[in-house]
C-alpha cells in the first residue's frame, strides 16, 4: 500500500517535469512553423481559394503530416549531431555539395525576403504609410532585435509576432462558408487543369521551404537542445505543423467563401485586393486592421527566420563564427550577413511593384528546389546520425516515399504551369 501510494504520488511531479521540459524546449519548431505561414504562403492560400474555391483545402490538411515528417528530421539531426544543416552536409558529403545546398538556400532566401518586405510595404500602403517608411521601420526593428538580443530573446519576439497570424483563424470562423460548396469542392479536383497544378506546386512550396530546414536544425543546435529534450522538441514541431496549416486553411476558406462563385475568378494582383477580398463582411476598417496585423506578423517572423537561416547556412559552409549567443564583435560575419539580407530585401522592394504573382512565383521556385533540399535531408538522416537514431526499417521507407511523392508533385505542378 505504502509503495503504491509513493509511486502514484510521483505522477504529478512527472507531469510538472514534463511540462517544464516542453516549455523549455518550445521554440525552434513553433517559430519556424509560424514563419512558414509567411506573406507568400498567405497570398498563395488566398489565391487558391479565390480561383479554385475549396478544392485545395484537402491538400492543406494532407501537408500537415508531410511537414511534420520533414521538420522532425531537422530536430533529430540537430539534437543528435549538434551540427547545423550546412555544416553536417560539409562533414558528410564534402564542401562542394555543401556549397550546392547553401546556394539553393540563398536563392530561396532572396525570394522569401522579397515577398516578406512586399507584404510589409503593401500593409503600410493600406493605411497611407509611404513604402519607404514602412520598410525602414520594419528593417530597423529586425536589426535591433537580433543585434541586441540572445537566442531566447529573438525566439520570444518571433513567437509573439507570429501569433498575430491567428487573426486569420478568427476571420475564418466568421466567414459565410457554404457547407455544401465545401463538401463539393473537396470531392471534385480538376486534375487535368494545368493552372490548378501550378497552384498545387505553389502550395507545396509554400509549406516546405529550403530555409525552414536550415533554420530549425541550426536553431536546435544553437539552443543546445539535448537528447533528453528530443520528445519535447518533436511535440514543438507537431504543434507548429498543425498551427501553420490551420492558418493556411483559414485563409483559403475565407477567400473561397468571399470570392469564389463556382468558377475561375480573376487573379488577385495586390495586397490591397487580398485585404478587401478576405474581410468584406467585417467592414473596411476592422477588416483591413485585422488583415494588416496578421500580414505584418507573418512578414516579420518570416523575415527574422529567413535572414537567420541564410546567416547560419553560409557560416556553416564557410566556417565563420555563427551564434545569437555571440556578441556582434565575436561573430561579425554572422551579423553582417543577417544585416545585408534584411537591408537588401527592404531596398529592393522599395523600388519593385508589389505583385501577388511574385509571391506565388517564389513558392513555385521552392517546389522546384524540393528534390535537392529533401534529398540531402533524407541522406543525412540515413548516414550522419548515430546508428540508433538513423532512419531505418519501415519508417525509412515511409519517409522516403513521402519525400519522393511530395517532390514529384511539386516539380510536376511547377512544370505544368510553366509549360
Amino acid at each position: 500500500m505504502d509503495r503504491a501510494v509513493s509511486v502514484s504520488s510521483l505522477h504529478p511531479q512527472r507531469a510538472i517535469s514534463g511540462w517544464k521540459t516542453l516549455l523549455a524546449t518550445l521554440g525552434p519548431g513553433l517559430v519556424v512553423m509560424l514563419a512558414d505561414t509567411d506573406v507568400g504562403s498567405v497570398l498563395t492560400a488566398a489565391q487558391s481559394g479565390a480561383q479554385w474555391g475549396y478544392q485545395m483545402l484537402a491538400l492543406q490538411l494532407l501537408l500537415v503530416p508531410i511537414l511534420y515528417v520533414v521538420q522532425e528530421l531537422t530536430v533529430r539531426l540537430g539534437i543528435f549531431t549538434g551540427r547545423g544543416h550546412g555544416e553536417l552536409i560539409r562533414e558528410t558529403f564534402g564542401a562542394s555539395w555543401a556549397w550546392v545546398s547553401v546556394l539553393g538556400l540563398v536563392v530561396a532566401a532572396v525570394g522569401a525576403l522579397l515577398t516578406e518586405f512586399s507584404g510589409v510595404a503593401g500593409v503600410g500602403e493600406l493605411f497611407g504609410v509611404p513604402r519607404t517608411w514602412s520598410l525602414a521601420l520594419a528593417a530597423g526593428f529586425l536589426l535591433v532585435v537580433v543585434w541586441t538580443g540572445s537566442y531566447r530573446r529573438v525566439e520570444r519576439v518571433a513567437i509573439i509576432l507570429g501569433l498575430f497570424e491567428l487573426v486569420f483563424v478568427w476571420v475564418a470562423l466568421r466567414a459565410p462558408i457554404d457547407s455544401h460548396a465545401l463538401v463539393d469542392g473537396i470531392t471534385r479536383v480538376p486534375v487535368r487543369d494545368a493552372g490548378f497544378w501550378y497552384l498545387v506546386a505553389a502550395n507545396i512550396g509554400a509549406v516546405i521551404m529550403p530555409w525552414m530546414v536550415f533554420y530549425q536544425q541550426s536553431a536546435v543546435a544553437d539552443k543546445k537542445l539535448q537528447p533528453a529534450q528530443y520528445t519535447a522538441a518533436r511535440w514543438d514541431t507537431a504543434i507548429g505543423a498543425v498551427a501553420t496549416q490551420v492558418v493556411m486553411a483559414a485563409v483559403l476558406l475565407v477567400a473561397a467563401a468571399t470570392l469564389w462563385a463556382g468558377h475561375l475568378s480573376p487573379p488577385l494582383d495586390t495586397v490591397g485586393q487580398v485585404a478587401d477580398a478576405l474581410t468584406p463582411f467585417l467592414g473596411m476598417t476592422l477588416g483591413r486592421t485585422l488583415f494588416g496585423l496578421g500580414m505584418l506578423g507573418a512578414a516579420m517572423v518570416a523575415a527574422i527566420v529567413v535572414a537567420l537561416a541564410a546567416a547560419w547556412g553560409l557560416g556553416e559552409v564557410t566556417g565563420y563564427r555563427r551564434s545569437l549567443e555571440s556578441h556582434p564583435r565575436e561573430a561579425p560575419w554572422f551579423y553582417l550577413v543577417f544585416t545585408l539580407a534584411v537591408a537588401g530585401g527592404a531596398l529592393v522592394v522599395a523600388f519593385v511593384p508589389n505583385l501577388v504573382a511574385l509571391s506565388i512565383g517564389v513558392e513555385v521556385m521552392n517546389a522546384l528546389l524540393l528534390p535537392l533540399v529533401l534529398g540531402f535531408l533524407v541522406a543525412l538522416a540515413v548516414r550522419a546520425l548515430p546508428p540508433e537514431h538513423r532512419l531505418r526499417g519501415w519508417y525509412r521507407w515511409v519517409v522516403t516515399a513521402l519525400v519522393a511523392l511530395t517532390s514529384a508533385l511539386g516539380v510536376y505542378g511547377a512544370l505544368s504551369g510553366l509549360f
